[in-house]
């Protein structure tokens, strides 16, 4: 469900080590000021400690980077293994939160492996009741002073990762993009560049020596849904009448996988998202790609006239056209997409036609409706729609 095509990856181990540097640079001047005395200290030697002791496991545990794509390395999603500014920032507080946490159920199952060994009954011993301790202050202070110090520990670091990631102000080379969801399918708008698509976010990647985050604001057209691409940044609620924003500062080019994370309907799971993450010459010449006009085919005009003829131009749009619809994703560059219907099946010509002539079989409850054409009609729809790339 998550992984792409077979492909070959353009990074080389050494341009991966030398952007995993930058990451790591780039992260240190967000969040990890050096700042660590007195107080700061402890906490920063906690952070250490966790780092070190569950970065391994973490690893191994959740995988490594998944299979390839054309779009250039397919990323498993995994909230341990960022690419991105605030993501790396969120990662951090986690192995802070989960060091503390086993620190914590270390002492406890060592005090309770000791009782039951120190304590347990034994042969010859009388069954009679031992001593009670009543009112002991010490005991008494001790949990109560130290669950109140680990809370306020926590509330510090987690308070100053949340302000530093949602206070950070967006530098002059900022890309904006608007993002929608709908049940199920995310629209993509960047209304500076004049581009909207659909279920793919493509961003520039970030340089830390320029900084060229990319901010996002969220909103719904109908529900409540949540964006959410682990190895980007956190997970944040897509709401109806609400806007909420984020952003992301990819340091890596590559294909990340994200996930509508609010149960949304009946097709919730099958509301994915894919953000690629390009160089900069290669987002520009997508943008370039993006803003021309749809392809007007001589060839294709027999199906163009049947799209024009349907119901398909009150849903949809495609520049160039008649067809101004707003319900439905801009099929001006459909076939520029990997995918149909949010991730439900690879956009080939064959998938593309099953999902014409019946939505549902490919994804149950899709409020796009079957539009009963004929075969030739549809071929000949199939045939218009393939040349919009």
């Amino acid at each position: 469900m998550w992984s792409g095509v077979n492909g070959s990856t353009g990074l080389e181990e050494g341009k991966v080590s030398q952007a995993t540097r930058s990451v790591e640079k780039a992260r240190w001047r967000f969040v990890d000021r050096p700042l660590c005395h007195g107080f700061r200290a402890v906490v920063c030697a906690i952070r250490v400690a966790a780092i070190v002791g569950l970065s391994g496991l973490a690893s191994i545990a959740l995988g490594a980077p998944g299979a390839l794509g054309d779009d250039g390395p397919v990323q498993t999603p995994n909230m341990f293994a960022p690419v991105s500014t605030p993501a790396f920032a969120i990662r951090d507080i986690s192995y802070f939160v989960l060091g503390i946490c086993a620190v914590i159920f270390v002492v406890v199952a060592a005090l309770l492996t000791y009782s039951i060994i120190r304590f347990r009954r034994r042969r010859g011993e009388d069954t009679r009741e031992p001593p009670q301790v009543y009112g002991s202050n010490q005991i008494e202070l001790a949990w109560t002073v130290v669950p109140v110090l680990i809370v306020f520990v926590l509330f510090l670091a987690t308070a100053r990762y949340i302000f530093g990631i949602e206070g950070h102000e967006p530098p002059p080379q900022t890309l904006q993009v608007t993002v929608v969801g709908h049940q199920w399918w995310w629209e993509i708008r960047y209304p500076d560049l004049g581009i909207v698509t659909a279920n793919e976010l493509h961003v520039p990647v970030s340089n830390p020596a320029n900084p060229s985050p990319t901010f996002l604001t969220l909103e719904s057209a109908d529900v409540i849904h949540s964006f959410w691409v682990p190895q980007l940044a956190g997970k944040l609620d897509v709401i109806p009448n609400k806007t909420n924003r984020t952003w992301i500062e990819p340091h890596t080019p590559g294909l990340y996988v994200g996930q509508c994370a609010e149960f949304c309907g009946v097709q919730h799971a099958w509301m994915l998202l894919r953000v690629i993450v390009h160089p900069k010459d290669a987002f520009d010449a997508w943008v370039v790609e993006q803003q021309a006009p749809a392809v007007d085919d001589r060839v294709a005009r027999t199906g163009r006239d049947v799209f024009g003829s349907v119901a398909c131009i009150n849903c949809h749009t495609v520049r160039g056209t008649t067809a101004n619809g707003i319900f439905g994703p801009d099929l001006t560059h459909l076939m520029s997409r990997s995918t149909l219907g949010a991730g439900v099946a690879a956009n080939t010509p064959e998938n593309l036609r099953n999902w014409i002539e019946n939505p549902a079989g490919l994804k149950s409850g899709a409020l796009m409706p079957a539009m009963q054409l004929s075969s030739r009609e549809l071929d000949q729809l199939v045939a218009y729609l393939l040349t919009l790339r």
